[in-house]
């Protein structure tokens, strides 16, 4: 006869946080990875050599295969959410795990941020940062206003992966890495 199985004890007491305090709710889903990607816009015309808004999202990711649609969401306080979704097409840049200097000048906004990185054109126009895991280029579908943040779903137009890059820069915890395979 089978005996039961018990899990061990916890090594340590959890903490109850409360889920109102916006530091508690950081903290506690500080432990969820999320990964780094730069969504950018601008205009189409191939003269462009470089977009023209730009921001730094946590909450990039799959929505549905079929039709194939992405998600994410930005602040809705953002002054760059707007010029984002002016334009009505966007590409999602995944940045590689070497790419923290990028996260970092356009997450604080820096003066030269867009002159600073190299950008290649994709087919449908859009602006991808040199050094990105990979990029998905889109079309807004539809915004859905959710607490402090626009639920952004997406199209998909175009995608494409960077075989020299080997692995997607990561946040969890307060700071960045690279998965480790198991």
């Amino acid at each position: 006869m089978p005996q039961p199985t018990t899990a061990p004890p916890p090594t340590a007491p959890l903490v109850v946080e409360d889920a109102h305090d916006p530091r508690s709710y950081r903290t506690v889903l500080g432990h969820v990875p999320t990964g780094v990607t730069l969504v950018t816009s601008g205009p189409a015309d191939a003269a462009a050599a470089r977009p023209t808004a730009a921001m730094v999202v946590g909450t990039f990711g799959s929505v549905s295969l079929d039709p194939p649609l992405v998600a994410f969401m930005p602040d809705r306080a953002s002054t760059t959410w707007p010029l984002l979704r002016a334009h009505g097409r966007f590409t999602a840049s995944v940045l590689g795990h070497g790419q923290v200097d990028v996260c970092r000048a356009f997450a604080r906004k820096e003066e030269d941020r867009f002159e600073r990185f190299a950008w290649h054109r994709t087919g449908a126009g859009g602006h991808v940062v040199a050094g990105a895991a990979a990029w998905v280029d889109c079309e807004i579908h539809d915004v859905l206003a959710a607490g402090d943040h626009d639920i952004v779903l997406a199209r998909v137009l175009a995608l494409g992966a960077n075989p020299d890059v080997a692995q997607s820069l990561v946040f969890s915890r307060g700071a960045y890495g690279a998965p480790t395979p198991l």
